[in-house]
């Protein structure tokens, strides 16, 4: 069993708690006993011999037997219905959906897998040894699984069993559907493969979808064959791995399909799709071309039609976004933004030197499930979530200070308003254009976003490029209807590819998932932890540490009333916060605050960072008279898992001069 280094210290409270219920400390002492008695003339025992006797007497296989760690956490997507990322199940459960099924499903298992010859030379990690693992995550038609960790090895110990709803909506009023109508059902399964190292960082490791039908010509409906895993990115065409799965349907169709007419169904899916992407990539040259007609300058504006995912496809940008409605997982547009601010952002991998930026956007799921990816990723997320909140939103390419280029989110209000929000921070900017025909002396507005250049916007329906003479973000007029401003695609080429149900080559939308954490339990963890460390640090420092237990809880008032800055860009209860400070500390002492924000919840990390600070460690290391600490944890949960850790340390002292 593979564990974070955060989980550590809850580790160790299991297995003592275990010990000391299984009174294993008299047994060892028996063995002592024992052992004395038999040699008494052996002098000291050595470790090994120990080891030996307490196997011999059953009490290794006795603690080990006992001691199990779970990991299933029921959880809910976005549209409410309840999703298992750890889902098991069992002989008992198949057999009651054969005697009695109520609804259709795919029983999905992974029976283990090979050839990950990257980590071939790796060995087999020991039990409770800390090491990288593979966690396996699925989509299927508005469901979402995921599987235990395991230890990254060349072969896996993945074994797990899902169970996959084929018809959720009950469009069909609650009827068994027959083979024919499953065949109407072309959306794949989605397999991401995430490796999360013994820091917690993640990596994705490959992005694969699976066409389950054929399952409907086999015997039985049931079929087992090996699945090859693709790397992703610059390593999109060589092997990751291979997984064994088995597929089954329950209950079985009456009749069931021949070979050729799923392969035919499939050829012709194929067919009709690569069809409207030779349609829409003749009409997406001569767009380009009536484009670069209009200014020979547009040639080196940023307009970007298509992007590659990471599996190296090329699709066009407006399929990145959709109408993505969170349910009640988000309050408002600005929490959503808050909740993509909080992904972390890390542009994609390249191998060999180079300033250059590899080329790659990632789908919904592998984003979500990674938790990080380039400002692309975050910018369709946030766009996708604004138009779900019923915002007219768009993902705006240009550039920032110094030509880098940069993706970020616009919203166009009733009255005209322009906001530029920026998806990494949640920061949000007012648009007003400098007017350039305007008299010398009149007064222009000042910028007020980062933003410099912008080459082009889109949306799930809409694609536009700036055909204005300068592509400068202060003197642009974000006037759509305006040819000679903006230069549209048509929305119904962009339909043709991009819009619901057009082509089955687009990857379906995920849902979210509701956080699985407790943020109470997370907090205090943190908090005991980021405590331990105070005190082993001041006592290297030959210094006392003394808590003052009301001083910490004061300070949530102020944790939670950043966080909610942080979200609404409104700031309040810092008068009570202040004064109830001025209340705890008393006439002739001084009180010192240090408030720091974190995306996750590494104790050891996050004390590092904090120790960086000279005010901070001004108050770790505090000397005085009459000295008391404080400090407070306060961990926000958000969908997906995603965490803003708000840290706060505290001091209060009398001076001596």
């Amino acid at each position: 069993m593979s564990l974070p280094p955060e989980k550590t210290s809850e580790l160790k409270q299991i297995i003592q708690s275990h010990l000391k219920k299984m009174n294993i400390h008299g047994k060892i002492q028996e063995v002592l006993a024992e052992t004395a008695r038999v040699d008494p003339g052996s002098g000291r025992l050595s470790e090994e011999d120990f080891r030996r006797a307490l196997q011999r007497r059953g009490i290794i296989d006795d603690v080990m037997k006992d001691l199990r760690f779970s990991q299933e956490k029921a959880t809910k997507t976005a549209s409410g219905f309840p999703s298992k990322p750890f889902s098991h199940y069992g002989d008992k459960e198949m057999t009651e959906l054969r005697q009695n099924p109520s609804r259709q499903y795919l029983h999905l298992q992974v029976l283990g897998g090979k050839a990950f010859l990257e980590h071939l030379q790796e060995p087999q990690p020991l039990p409770g040894q800390v090491s990288s693992t593979f966690t396996l995550y699925l989509h299927f038609r508005d469901q979402r699984f995921g599987s235990k960790p395991v230890p990254c090895t060349c072969e896996p110990d993945m074994r797990e069993n899902f169970l996959l709803e084929l018809c959720r909506d009950n469009a069909d009023g609650g009827k068994v559907m027959d083979a024919a109508s499953m065949l109407s059902i072309c959306d794949p399964i989605h397999f991401v493969l995430i490796k999360t190292d013994i820091s917690g960082e993640t990596t994705l490791v490959s992005s694969y979808f699976l066409d389950w039908r054929p399952v409907l010509s086999s015997t039985n409906s049931k079929t087992c064959f090996a699945v090859e895993l693709m790397g992703v990115g610059s390593e999109c065409k060589v092997p990751a791995g291979v997984l064994t799965v088995n597929l089954e349907l329950y209950p079985p169709p009456a009749v069931n399909l021949s070979a050729d007419v799923i392969s035919t169904q499939q050829s012709l899916e194929r067919t009709r799709t690569a069809e409207k992407d030779r349609l829409f990539l003749v009409y997406a040259k001569q767009w380009w071309r009536e484009f670069l007609e209009i200014r020979a300058s547009h040639q080196s504006k940023l307009v970007k039609i298509f992007a590659q995912d990471e599996n190296g496809v090329n699709r066009p940008v407006c399929s990145y976004v959709r109408v993505l409605r969170a349910g009640r997982l988000l309050e408002s547009s600005r929490h959503a933004a808050r909740f993509v601010s909080l992904l972390a952002h890390e542009r994609a991998p390249m191998l060999g030197g180079g300033t250059g930026k590899q080329e790659q956007w990632c789908t919904l799921m592998a984003f979500l499930c990674r938790g990080k990816g380039d400002c692309e990723d975050h910018a369709t997320l946030l766009c996708s979530l604004l138009l779900g909140f019923g915002l007219d939103a768009y993902v705006c390419m240009g550039t920032k200070a110094k030509g880098v280029p940069h993706t970020w989110v616009m919203t166009r209000g009733t009255d005209g308003t322009i906001t530029f929000w920026e998806s990494l921070t949640a920061h949000r900017y007012l648009h007003r254009p400098v007017d350039p025909d305007a008299p010398p002396l009149s007064p222009q507005p000042k910028p007020s976003s980062p933003y410099r250049t912008v080459g082009c916007v889109f949306n799930h329906q809409t694609f536009m490029a700036n055909c204005q003479p300068s592509d400068s973000v202060e003197l642009c007029v974000f006037d759509f209807q305006n040819p000679s401003r903006w230069k549209a695609m048509s929305e119904e080429a962009l339909r043709s590819v991009c819009g619901p149900g057009s082509c089955t080559s687009l990857p379906p939308l995920p849902p979210l998932c509701a956080p699985s954490l407790d943020p109470s339990a997370a907090s205090n963890q943190l908090e005991m932890e980021m405590r331990y460390l105070v005190y082993e640090h001041r006592k290297d420092l030959d210094l006392g540490t003394v808590w003052d237990d009301h001083l910490c809880y004061l300070l949530s008032s102020a944790l939670s009333a950043y966080e909610m800055e942080r979200c609404t860009g409104v700031s309040c209860g810092n008068e009570e916060f202040q004064d109830a400070v001025r209340r705890a500390v008393p006439d002739g002492q001084t009180f010192k605050g240090f408030p720091i924000h974190f995306l996750h919840r590494n104790a050891r990390r996050a004390f590092a960072t904090c120790l960086r600070s000279p005010f901070c460690e001004e108050i770790i290391c505090c000397r005085g008279d009459s000295v008391r600490l404080a400090v407070r944890v306060w961990v926000f949960i958000y969908p997906e898992n995603a965490c803003a850790v708000w840290l706060m340390f505290a001091c209060k002292y009398r001076s001596v001069l």
